[in-house]
């Protein structure tokens, strides 16, 4: 329990990370402990030692603003910065503080954003910065594990702090503004604000950082799947290993190429040295660069995994409570690293789509493939697959949108004291539409390698040949193919995992 000016609140037992729990101690949360306690697959436990930690804290805070002036507890925030905060006016103006921040605009936010927001704020202010009340630790906590969540709109951050996101929250923990989702298993206990609690709770990126969590994931498995995808492709035009072979990618070390180009020799049984191919001497670029194009890819996923697990584990607070009993004052919040991984990430998910729009086009080739136009049967008129090159590039043209940087925006604010922005949180909303359009292309160009290869007068005998010829559907005289790509794109997860 926290001291009993903090109000009774319930602590989940500390008990180690299994199947059904994620710990949250302000220091090993990661990616996947986000998306998990995202998609309610987990619960939260919270030590005991990060919760002391937040107390020490919170009573560091209390002592320091004590003796002098602390932004947003003692004076304004913004450009109001030098105004001072009457001594027994701090907990109205914390008050203040929430609910004039708490003007988010646009649609509200789907539950699986919300809730990583949610994980992601507990365990940033376990990591001891804030000087926040552990309350409402354990009442974010308490939160996720009860399943209801905040209405959070979608607009209001430009990458120096989710200030509209959280302080919505801050209201709703509170108990001003009601909770969502199914609340017969009861609330969290609404948190008394105190003096410093509201900048406290506001001075973070964690709905950006939960999303980009999110993002991370889900490009990482389509990232993944990928590899099989276009290594169906590349058997059903009896395409080249040789821009696969181990050599080729040891003269030039980029991990990103050589790990691509390993795993489609790994999921096609190839050597490391492939036998030289017979007949085409060079196939088109979406075979023979993939490695090039998807290797950097795969760096940039892992590059904002990185970045996410640092600043999801960081106190990022302005000011910062230093567990040296100091406060600093600082820009930790501006999260132009996050923002620059995320348009990264974006920019190479785009030059891998590429190439798989062009791969699918060429299956439809017949001086490629020896297969009919389109991979059609029944009269020569007939267009097979021709439509899914439209589709593929329909989605891939949402990408191209998301791809543009949106590190390169800039927003003068608060009086001219704020003159800059990271955007981070209009990279992280394009990362997952990109996720969602990258999805499509992917499908597309599966659904036409399945039927290529059924066509194939010796298709591969391998794991993901036999996996997605079982759950796709097998005819090919002309019909509606919507259905076959919603069955291609759920099944790039199992793709994933070969």
């Amino acid at each position: 329990m926290d001291t009993a000016a903090d109000g009774p609140v319930r602590v989940p037992p500390s008990s180690g990370t299994d199947g059904a729990r994620v710990v949250l101690d302000g220091c090993g949360l990661d990616a996947d402990g986000v998306v998990r306690l995202a998609d309610a697959e987990a619960v939260p436990v919270v030590t005991p030692e990060a919760l002391e930690r937040a107390r020490r804290a919170w009573r560091t805070a209390q002592r320091l603003a004590g003796t002098g002036r602390l932004y947003g507890r003692g004076t304004g925030v913004g450009a109001h910065r030098s105004v001072a905060v009457a001594a027994d006016d701090e907990a109205g103006h914390g008050l203040r503080l929430l609910r004039s921040h708490a003007g988010g605009a646009g649609g509200l936010l789907p539950a699986r954003e919300v809730r990583a927001m949610l994980a992601v704020r507990a365990n940033q202010l376990l990591a001891g910065g804030s000087g926040i009340r552990p309350a409402f630790v354990t009442a974010l906590a308490e939160a996720l594990r009860l399943g209801v969540l905040p209405a959070v709109h979608e607009y209001g951050g430009v990458g120096t702090g989710d200030l509209t996101a959280l302080a919505q929250t801050g209201l709703t923990l509170i108990g001003e503004r009601p909770w969502l989702g199914d609340t017969a298993g009861g609330l969290p206990a609404p948190v008394a604000p105190h003096p410093g609690d509201a900048l406290s709770l506001l001075s973070s990126n964690a709905l950006t950082l939960g999303q980009s969590a999110l993002a991370c994931h889900d490009l990482t498995v389509l990232l993944h799947a990928t590899h099989a995808v276009a290594a169906l492709s590349l058997a059903a035009v009896s395409g080249s290993l040789e821009a696969y072979a181990a050599p080729v990618h040891a003269l030039r070390p980029y991990p990103g190429p050589a790990r691509a180009a390993a795993e489609v020799r790994r999921l096609l049984g190839a050597p490391d040295r492939p036998v030289p191919a017979q007949g085409r001497i060079q196939d088109p670029y979406g075979f023979r660069a993939f490695p090039q194009a998807h290797g950097p890819a795969l760096e940039a996923a892992d590059a904002l995994r990185r970045i996410v697990r640092v600043e999801v584990n960081c106190p990022s607070e302005n000011p910062l409570i230093g567990a040296d009993g100091t406060a600093l004052h600082h820009g930790g919040f501006f999260a132009a690293p996050l923002g620059l991984a995320l348009d990264g990430l974006c920019l190479a998910l785009l030059g891998t789509a590429q190439l798989s729009a062009a791969r699918l086009a060429a299956l439809g080739r017949p001086d490629l493939t020896g297969l009919p136009a389109y991979l059609a049967s029944g009269p020569a008129s007939s267009s097979g697959t021709m439509i899914l090159e439209y589709t593929a590039n329909s989605a891939l043209a949402e990408l191209r949108t998301c791809a543009a940087p949106a590190s390169a925006g800039h927003a003068v604010l608060s009086h001219g004291l704020e003159e800059a922005a990271s955007f981070a949180p209009q990279a992280a909303r394009q990362a997952l539409r990109a996720a969602d359009a990258y999805r499509t292309v992917l499908a597309c160009e599966l659904v036409v390698a399945v039927r290529a290869l059924r066509l194939h007068p010796a298709p591969p005998r391998v794991p993901a040949f036999t996996v997605a010829a079982a759950a796709l559907p097998a005819g090919t005289e002309d019909r509606p193919l919507t259905a076959d790509v919603a069955a291609a794109a759920e099944l790039l997860p199992a793709l994933a995992r070969l």
